[in-house]
């Protein structure tokens, strides 16, 4: 059968390591076209995917049979809508939408039409948050009563960009970034949200947007977690440490697939995802534990789903309306920051 001809909405950090090489590395899937304007990049494209560099996205609609939107997050909704509308389907990076609101109008639009949508939600292929959800599914951890997870970094100069220096219509801002991941994690794994509580703050001259931001939920079924994000954390804490009736399991070190995606490994080679042992996690308690292996990551899973999906009509490997559950959240967080409040959801 022929490849699923797929066109990639821009080429920044977002298409260039994650989506184009994953795209190419997808059996069934071929880059055949990105928007950029950039000349470079046209040819980097053109060299690497034996795709064509167009300068718009309107070029992409006699091109492709599938659209991915990885634009800037204020151009989401606007492009995502505009393929749908074209009769094509549609993975949109993370976030969906700037809002909840914004997101179930995609939603409604892509049901209308009958046309997956889907969201690059690509952290729920991380290897170590897979140990995670085998470790509480095997019942490793007893109850899981606190989920503890981060993204933090050491960046005190600002790199500059529209994600630090933008505001709520650019959806600039660790929360929409990094919180995206770590809220869609919590959610997955412990449920829905009952009660949402935030702290952001903006500590770096010259930025406009959060830059190192706590949030607390508490989940229906009584587990809490406490996610923080962070451009400004001179000393790194735990990955995650999630704290059970039975153990606690506490692992350290970023998952290794984005590192090895920006140093131009083939997400399809061998070992792509696999953790050292020396970064395994530790699950136990503080007099008994032992060193668990991590599951290998699987990037390349999303885009075998969305593979699936378009030509076989499955489910796609990220239901979106999961997306619009998590911008709820994430609404409810900037809420709460701003008027010091807790926010209780329905």
């Amino acid at each position: 059968m022929s490849d699923i001809q797929v066109g990639l909405a821009g080429y920044g950090t977002a298409g260039a390591y994650f989506h184009a090489p994953l795209i190419h590395a997808t059996p069934g899937l071929s880059l055949a076209a990105v928007v950029t304007g950039n000349p470079a990049r046209q040819a980097e494209v053109a060299e690497r995917y034996g795709a064509a560099g167009v300068p718009d996205v309107r070029e992409l609609w006699g091109r492709c049979d599938l659209v991915v939107v990885a634009s800037p997050n204020r151009t989401h909704v606007s492009t995502a809508a505009a393929a749908l509308a074209q009769g094509l389907p549609v993975v949109v990076d993370k976030p969906l939408a700037r809002t909840a609101e914004e997101g179930r109008e995609l939603v409604r639009l892509a049901k209308e039409r009958g046309l997956m949508l889907t969201v690059f939600q690509n952290r729920r292929w991380d290897g170590d948050f897979l140990t995670v959800r085998r470790l509480a599914g095997e019942g490793g951890l007893g109850d899981v009563l606190r989920f503890e997870s981060r993204f933090e970094r050491w960046r005190p100069v600002p790199k500059g960009g529209w994600r630090e220096t933008g505001g709520p219509e650019e959806a600039a801002g660790l929360l929409y970034d990094l919180g995206s991941h770590l809220v869609d994690q919590a959610l997955q794994l412990l449920g829905p949200v009952r009660e949402v509580y935030c702290e952001s703050d903006v500590r770096r001259a010259g930025v406009a947007a959060d830059d190192d931001t706590f949030v607390a939920l508490t989940h229906a079924g009584g587990a809490r977690s406490h996610l923080w994000m962070s451009a400004v954390a001179a000393t790194l804490g735990p990955r995650f440490r999630v704290l059970g009736s039975s153990g606690a399991f506490v692992k350290h070190g970023m998952d290794v697939q984005e590192e090895r995606l920006r140093a131009g490994v083939a997400p399809g080679s061998a070992g792509f995802g696999k953790d050292e042992e020396a970064r395994w996690g530790v699950l136990g308690t503080q007099d008994d534990h032992r060193a668990v292996r991590t599951e290998p990551g699987a990037y390349l899973d999303f885009y075998r789903g969305v593979e699936a999906a378009v030509r076989e009509g499955t489910a796609p490997p990220v239901d979106p309306e999961s997306a619009v559950d998590a911008l709820t959240v994430i609404e409810a967080a900037r809420l709460s920051a701003a008027q010091r409040i807790v926010v209780h959801l329905s």
